[in-house]
């Protein structure tokens, strides 16, 4: 079943979570790029960046899982966009890129997406 999907990429450190139908924490399963100098001040428009989300072990899977709710959320028998939120620290890297492969693979589907990257031209969060 085909739907409209929203996704919001965010940093958990800028402001609280966007209300969606589902969340994705990206926070303490997977590496963070920041703690790469030279990754730190780049974000998911640079390709070295995807590269690293990409390639960290279970993003791949994770993709494919968020998409399959995505789909049953779809299947529902309300009608309504689906929106999926997925955040990581501070919103310029794992989120992003998350989120951009998330919306390949349900426009593959079918699917009617739109991408809001809430936090990608933020300032780097010192901590």
């Amino acid at each position: 079943m085909s739907a409209t999907v929203e996704i919001v990429s965010f940093g958990y450190l800028h402001a609280p979570e966007p209300k969606a139908h589902l969340t994705v924490d990206l926070r303490q399963h997977f590496r963070d790029p920041h703690v790469s100098p030279e990754l730190r001040y780049m974000t998911a428009d640079d390709a070295p960046v995807r590269e690293a989300v990409m390639s960290t072990p279970g993003i791949a899977a994770l993709v494919e899982a968020t998409a399959a709710a995505v789909t049953a959320f779809a299947s529902g028998p309300s009608a309504g966009p689906v929106v999926v939120a997925d955040g990581c620290a501070g919103g310029r890297h794992r989120a992003p890129t998350f989120a951009r492969a998330l919306a390949a693979r349900l426009r593959a589907a079918g699917h009617a997406v739109t991408v809001h990257h809430r936090d990608l031209d933020k300032p780097v969060v010192q901590r």
